[in-house]
């Protein structure tokens, strides 16, 4: 237990992590910043325990420091449900600042019964640099509101309790940054080299209350940017058992190359398996083109890829209602949940589609799913609204454990070091098809658009001597990974 961390404090920051209240990898901040960890309290509104757990120890927290008001403000929008919360629990007035004033009406700023001369205590989330609290102190204290104390939920130490602190407040958190990494260091939820690396991060970006670093020559370096992390380092950062595995054998075997081997007889696909497997991580089929199926196929393949070290995809791209997904996967002539590691799924159906794959595995433990949010071929109907909303299903809290990765094309869509990104369209000479598909080269797709594994078709199985070809583009797609992981930053 890490010292003076209740127990109900201890459950509260590991209850927390669970739901992915926070989330480690590369994240913009609205200070303007990239930081190793974000925090996204506003989850917390779909889960009443949380909810609850929070305004009782704000509550017990604030009686503790003695600290009495008139009112309750929350900073607006994430800490308005947990104010009103504390309010109720409290018997306490509460008061709601709106961001801007009505155009209408009475137009204020303050909504609610108040006086000049009433005190209020404010109530945030987490604080980064501490503006948003003084926006709110500076409108309350417009209506002759006396602000002195604020509480907040975790405090990331960047200088924000500083910042308020020099404008007449008093910071109080139930959490600092530190404390959280230690409680879940020590439950085993991140590694050390997780703690470090943020701690690093905050020591070098120190930030005023106006977003400018405190320290403006110092380089903060984010060592949790997955595009620089070594496969094994981001192994630690997996919550999905089969991404963990997967990325161990990246770096067991130094390949990053995915072959797609549509073709339609299972004679052909298996003698090409036997001179491929040395080089590949990760195999990937369209069960349904295959003509000639049978059970014994199944095996055959299960077993070269135990010899040779390599994981089975079905890019299946399930896209039903969790029902009839359920019985696709593990039912019907293929039963894919029977030999498959892998497989692939549209987010349109939202997470029903996720929940009916688990449905349809005796075990999901040892299965994991890449969803689509970018595809490769041209003209497709993809939007930025669709891929931002297919990570936030991603990162829902309940799929953690079964979500291996992502399939786009862009470096800046998958930020959760322990998320894998697959690349498809790979080609070293061609640029495109007849079909409208679009070719990266393994340069390209590795370092330009952000690829861990990148998946060659055709520019192996179509190739005279699949075997060299195979190993060719091993050899090219490992070398940019090492020159990704290596390079430093502009």
């Amino acid at each position: 237990m890490v010292a003076n961390a209740s127990e109900k404090f201890t459950n509260l920051a590991l209850k927390l992590f669970d739901i992915n209240a926070f989330k480690f990898g590369d994240f913009k901040m609205k200070v303007g910043i990239n930081s190793p960890v974000y925090f996204d309290l506003r989850v917390i509104i779909s889960h009443p325990d949380v909810m609850n757990t929070v305004s009782e120890l704000l509550l017990q927290f604030l009686n503790d420091k003695k600290t009495s008001c008139d009112h309750i403000c929350g900073v607006p929008y994430t800490a308005l449900p947990i104010a009103t919360l504390v309010s109720v629990r409290d018997s306490k007035p509460m008061l709601i600042r709106r961001k801007e004033a009505k155009d209408y009406g009475t137009k204020k700023l303050i909504e609610g019964k108040y006086q000049s001369g009433d005190t209020c205590l404010i109530i945030e989330d987490v604080v980064t640099s501490g503006s948003s609290i003084l926006e709110t102190v500076n409108d309350l204290r417009r209506e002759g509101i006396v602000v002195t104390d604020a509480i907040v939920l975790v405090d990331r130490e960047q200088g924000g309790a500083k910042n308020i602190e020099q404008n007449g407040i008093r910071m109080h958190s139930l959490f600092t940054l530190s404390q959280l990494l230690d409680i879940l260091q020590e439950a085993g939820k991140i590694e050390e080299s997780t703690v470090k690396a943020v701690a690093k991060y905050i020591s070098t970006c120190q930030i005023k209350a106006d977003g400018s670093m405190v320290q403006p020559s110092s380089k903060a370096v984010n060592e949790l940017n997955r595009l620089k992390m070594s496969f094994e380092a981001r192994s630690n950062h997996a919550r999905c058992p089969v991404a963990k595995r997967l990325f161990q054998l990246m770096a067991v075997k130094k390949s990053n190359l995915c072959i797609a081997v549509d073709l339609p007889k299972v004679g052909a696909i298996l003698d090409l398996v036997m001179k491929i497997g040395p080089h590949i991580c990760v195999l990937k089929t369209h069960i349904d083109v295959v003509e000639d199926f049978n059970e014994n196929f199944v095996h055959s393949l299960v077993a070269l890829a135990e010899k040779y070290n390599f994981l089975i995809m079905e890019d299946r791209k399930f896209a039903d209602i969790g029902n009839t997904v359920s019985m696709q996967y593990g039912h019907g002539l293929y039963k894919i949940s029977q030999w498959a590691d892998l497989v692939t799924c549209h987010s349109l159906p939202g997470k029903g589609v996720l929940d009916g794959l688990k449905n349809g595995a005796v075990d999901y433990s040892n299965k994991g799913v890449f969803l689509l949010a970018e595809m490769s071929c041209r003209g497709n109907l993809i939007n930025e609204k669709y891929t931002k909303d297919t990570m936030e299903l991603a990162m829902d809290g309940s799929n953690n454990d079964f979500i291996a990765g992502i399939v786009c094309q862009n470096p800046h869509v998958v930020t959760n070091p322990g998320l894998i990104q697959l690349t498809p369209g790979v080609q070293i000479s061609n640029t495109s098809d007849e079909l409208s598909q679009q070719y990266s080269s393994p340069q390209s797709a590795i370092k330009e658009k952000g690829a861990d594994i990148a998946v060659v078709g055709r520019g192996v199985t179509n190739s005279p001597n699949v075997a060299a070809a195979a190993e060719e583009y091993r050899d090219q797609l490992w070398s940019a990974y090492c020159s990704r992981i290596e390079s430093e930053d502009e």
